[in-house]
């Protein structure tokens, strides 16, 4: 592997929030990501709902997690512009990780490293 270092941002986020997400990465040059539907639980309270006349807890939320790797920009960039777009202020908002990666394959053509991001 190269000197290059490559890096992954995951961020767990508000569904609603997605389309600002995309937009923001957009314009910091990481268009490249990967979209979960998730559910979780943090410090976002739990809901109680009824149906049909019993009472039950919603304590997991459901969430988008978004996956973004990359190499030639910094990943400080990616997640302060998640950061930014998933913003509400309001408690599940979200988290987001910014984590190492060993290294990189691309399948089509055989690139390694950097190069494959």
């Amino acid at each position: 592997m190269t000197d290059a270092d490559i890096e992954m941002v995951v961020a767990i986020i508000r569904p609603d929030r997605l389309t600002d997400v995309k937009r923001a990465l957009a314009e910091v040059g990481a268009p490249s990501l990967t979209v979960t539907d998730v559910s979780g639980r943090g410090s976002q309270p739990a809901k109680k709902s009824q149906w049909r006349g019993e009472e039950y807890v919603v304590d997991l939320h459901q969430k988008v997690k978004v996956e973004c790797v990359v190499a030639d920009i910094p990943a400080e960039d990616v997640a302060e512009a998640i950061a930014d777009a998933a913003h509400t202020g309001e408690k599940g908002d979200g988290k987001i990780f910014v984590l190492p990666v060993a290294d990189a394959y691309q399948v089509r053509t055989g690139k390694t490293g950097p190069d494959a991001v």
